[in-house]
């Protein structure tokens, strides 16, 4: 059984069901029957033999077997609902199975998953169930809440964005952020969310063409090439300049470095665009050494001018150090605010490298009681002993 292409019919079975009357809450839950339905019914093994006999057969056409279940599961709940009277009517519009309608709600979904009036934690969660198909038991452990948590926020979601119309215009920004915060938890439990961002974007990429969809498919792909070399075994964080090159994922780069020129060459730069610049000059240098700074720095520039962002400034500030020196990164760092989140830890790689060692080791303590996870704490921890032991010989 493919549980990958149910998961890639989830979003054009639930928009076929909203188009034809139900609510979006009322709608999702059906698709998420069908979906159990199916893992219980489908054959393990797809070949011929196997296949059912019937003009239902999944095999042959699992979208209008989706579509078929999912509908009638629809209607058993709306047949139990008290407004039962109310729609009946809807009992009779049962269409004949068969194929499914070629219309593709996709992006719709994304749009309504990512509504202005969801939280983030909210969009995330239910961009991940009503589009990637996940079962709240599989979100709630990959962000590490108990399932009846995240069930209670996936509700709330719901009936949020049920009084939305379906054909609203929605802002891609938006999705796109969404997806990023999805892609940025990386991996926990038994989804791996980064790969989940990924299929997500590529999805919606196939749904619309938008420079800074391919922008953030582009940046995921060059971020995630690296992805195996980020920790030691240990689970200790690896930083870039240390990593192992040779173990990055050339063709996911190679990919992500082709959708990006494609991008750019439509001459309307975004955001996602200008940070998937950066993660290929990295990605194309053979060694740290030979990291070409100088257009990292330009490329910050003009992250920084699209932004406005002080973490983008942050990280500006490193690349400063590397292409003019140290002491120009501390005084792009001086304009800073000094509460940033790893701004003490940036301050303490520049002093270390102006040769402020004293400096520098007091700072990685300090930054490591700031660090916001314990990979990072250990690191800086780590730095700061490393330089204390350098300055007791």
């Amino acid at each position: 059984m493919n549980e990958a292409l149910l998961r890639s019919l989830t979003p054009s079975v639930l928009g076929i069901l909203v188009r034809r009357g139900a609510d979006f809450a009322a709608a999702e839950d059906a698709v998420q029957d069908a979906l159990v339905e199916a893992l219980r019914v489908w054959p393990a093994d797809p070949s011929p033999s196997s296949r059912l006999s019937s003009r239902e057969d999944p095999v042959r056409d699992p979208k209008g077997w989706l579509v078929t279940v999912a509908w009638r599961k629809f209607l058993d709940a709306t047949r139990a609902d008290a407004a039962r009277r109310r729609r009946e009517d809807l009992v009779d519009e049962e269409p004949p199975p068969g194929p499914a309608p070629a219309v593709d709600d996709t992006l719709q979904l994304y749009f309504l998953c990512a509504h202005p009036s969801l939280t983030p934690s909210s969009a995330v969660a239910l961009t991940l169930r009503a589009v990637g198909g996940l079962t709240t038991r599989q979100i709630a452990h990959a962000y590490l809440v108990p399932e009846a948590t995240m069930a209670q926020r996936i509700s709330r979601a719901k009936r949020t964005v049920s009084g939305v119309r379906f054909d609203q215009p929605g802002d891609v920004a938006t999705v796109l952020r969404v997806l990023y915060l999805v892609f940025n938890e990386g991996y926990s439990g038994e989804v791996d969310l980064a790969a989940e961002a990924i299929r997500l974007t590529r999805q919606l990429a196939a749904a619309i063409d938008h420079p800074e969809v391919a922008g953030l498919l582009a940046l995921m792909l060059l971020h995630h090439a690296r992805r195996a070399t980020r920790t030691a075994p240990d689970g200790s964080l690896v930083p870039l300049a240390e990593q192992d090159r040779g173990r990055w994922d050339t063709e996911a780069i190679a990919e992500g470095v082709e959708i990006l020129q494609a991008a750019l060459a439509r001459d309307r730069l975004g955001e996602y665009q200008a940070q998937a610049a950066i993660a290929a000059l990295h990605a194309d240098a053979p060694t740290a050494e030979e990291t070409d700074w100088v257009q990292i720095v330009e490329w910050y520039d003009e992250l920084a001018r699209l932004t406005d962002s002080p973490v983008v400034r942050l990280n500006r500030a490193v690349a400063v150090g590397e292409a003019d020196g140290p002491r120009a990164g501390l005084a792009a760092l001086a304009s800073l605010n000094d509460t940033l989140p790893r701004h003490t830890a940036v301050a303490a790689y520049l002093h270390e490298r102006d040769g402020d060692l004293t400096t520098a080791a007091c700072l990685y303590a300090e930054a490591a009681h700031k660090a916001p996870n314990l990979a990072e704490r250990d690191y800086l921890t780590r730095q700061a002993a490393r330089l204390n032991a350098r300055l007791s010989r």
